[in-house]
């Protein structure tokens, strides 16, 4: 932080605050790159699986296919309406989130690159990966809507209310890290 009069003066040995912060925080760019790699490395993989598992479950559909006509069984329910919605918003939004963690991994890693371009990335990157996860887990409560809401209504009902569990204790751990600033 250095008042914008201050910007391009120099100190006793010839250098402005940008060439003095570069060189005493030298380590922050490396230890900035490992971070930075390692995290779109975890969070790629991540994404790539849960493509994989959202890919498969749009051709493998709660109910089958009619083996005469190649129709599904459920295509008129709302609840695999809903299921074949959110599978496909998975999948779309789970490789977004791979060529964005992608586009991290074959960056520059210049310094100036830190300040806005490699955080925006992430954010993006980490953004669509939250969606994958809450579309695949909407896609995992609708087919048991579909499989099980005639007969036994309260396994589907039992289901989705585990499947809500990670992102109430993701709600409630990010108001926990708030509270701790």
């Amino acid at each position: 932080m250095v008042p914008p009069g201050y910007r391009h003066r120099k100190n006793q040995d010839g250098q402005s605050p940008h060439e003095l912060f570069t060189k005493k925080h030298a380590t922050l760019v490396t230890e900035g790159e490992y971070w930075m790699t390692h995290t779109a490395s975890q969070c790629m993989v991540v994404a790539t699986l849960i493509a994989t598992i959202v890919f498969a479950a749009a051709f493998a559909l709660p109910g089958g296919y009619n083996q005469n006509t190649g129709i599904p069984f459920f295509r008129k329910e709302p609840p695999l309406i809903v299921f074949v919605i959110s599978d496909a918003v998975s999948l779309v939004s789970s490789s977004t989130s791979v060529l964005i963690f992608l586009s991290i991994l074959t960056s520059r890693y210049a310094e100036n690159e830190f300040l806005e371009s490699l955080p925006k990335k992430l954010v993006k990157g980490l953004a669509a990966l939250f969606l994958s996860i809450v579309t695949m887990m909407v896609a995992f409560s609708a087919s048991f809507f579909v499989l099980y809401n005639n007969n036994l209504g309260w396994v589907p009902i039992t289901v989705t209310g585990l499947a809500a569990i990670p992102a109430l204790k993701s709600s409630s751990f990010d108001s926990r890290l708030k509270h701790r600033k």
